[in-house]
């Protein structure tokens, strides 16, 4: 997504002399202008999307107001502070250059700078020019355009052709409520459920439900990008497989197919942490294929867990291997420090 962004122009610099009774040539006391606001992003676990940049994609922050007499600086510029979603990344629209990837609550990128406030004409007061009538014009803040684009922040990816059961498995193991209907692309948009420890000794994880993916997604074939782009941020792979055949698919060529789109999107992710769910074991054909798969897949036995997500057997089992595979949360890093703290 796209926006255009402006930063406040500073005030201009004020032409002024002091005259009061009884102080015979006071001398100039103009003062400078206030300097321009700034634009910033901050990341927010309290936002959802990047809708509300679609109905307002300009930004633009307040300009610094103008000196005055008495060597009084104008205000400063209203800085302007927009809240975007965690798993925010930030690139130059001309470039593409990525200068911010926002991925916890309350870190902060400054889009553009406002303008510097011109100097009044006290600030020309010399010994040999002791009464200047000029002054300088406020700078204009630095303006530009960025992409935005949301990177859904998960512990845990599900990947999977459609209707191969992940709406029904996510619902089951979590709170999140995704449209589930027996038929394929019931799912448009990743949904992300919080998943709770079993033994209640971790904090829950975080677990995605990607769109299911169609062979040559790498291509961006039926919206490939637009759903591998959510993968990237998961620490683990959860490969989810009708494991029973239906509509006469071979479960172990889905899974081959599955990770080749993987590899030709983007090779890293092959290189984390990989289960499969062998979903729908409550059909009759699903033990022949559970068989069938073990031989023919390259994953080793100890990573496939058989599972109904229908019924809700053998999922205790595989969220405890999803808890273990999913490294302890760091401790918080400070905030970056205010920007307009630092302004002088």
């Amino acid at each position: 997504m796209r926006i255009s962004v402006r930063a406040g122009q500073g005030g201009d610099g004020c032409v002024s002399f002091r005259r009061e009774k009884y102080v015979p040539r006071g001398g100039p006391d103009g003062g400078r202008g206030g300097a321009g606001g700034d634009v910033i992003l901050e990341a927010s676990d309290q936002v959802g999307g990047l809708t509300p940049f679609y109905y307002r994609p300009l930004l633009r922050a307040g300009s610094g107001g103008h000196g005055r007499g008495k060597k009084m600086t104008g205000r400063d510029g209203e800085r302007l502070v927009r809240q975007v979603p965690l798993g925010t990344v930030v690139r130059r629209a001309d470039s593409g250059e990525v200068i911010a990837d926002l991925v916890k609550a309350g870190e902060r990128v400054v889009l553009a700078r406002g303008g510097r406030g011109g100097r009044g004409n006290a600030s020309f007061a010399t010994s040999v020019n002791r009464a200047p009538r000029n002054s300088e014009p406020g700078q204009p803040g630095e303006e530009g355009e960025f992409e935005l684009e949301l990177k859904i922040l998960a512990e845990v990816g599900l990947v999977g052709y459609p209707n191969a059961g992940k709406s029904t498995l996510i619902s089951r193991i979590s709170r999140a409520r995704p449209r589930v209907a027996p038929y394929p692309f019931t799912t448009l948009a990743p949904h992300p459920g919080m998943v709770e420890d079993p033994d209640g000794e971790r904090t829950p994880i975080t677990v995605a439900d990607i769109p299911g993916l169609v062979e040559g997604a790498h291509r961006d074939v039926g919206l490939g990008h637009q759903f591998l782009r959510h993968i990237e941020r998961s620490r683990v792979l959860l490969f989810v497989i009708d494991i029973a055949g239906v509509d006469g698919r071979d479960p172990a060529e889905d899974y081959l197919h599955l990770r080749r789109e993987l590899e030709l999107h983007q090779p890293q992710l092959l290189t984390r942490p990989v289960l499969v769910a062998a979903n729908k074991m409550d059909l009759e054909a699903a033990a022949g294929g559970y068989r069938l798969f073990l031989r023919r897949a390259d994953i080793p036995p100890e990573s496939v867990f058989p599972v109904s997500a229908l019924r809700g057997e053998g999922l205790e089992e595989l969220v405890r291997a999803l808890f273990r595979l999913v490294p302890e949360e760091e401790e918080p890093s400070p905030g970056p420090a205010d920007p307009e703290a630092a302004r002088e």
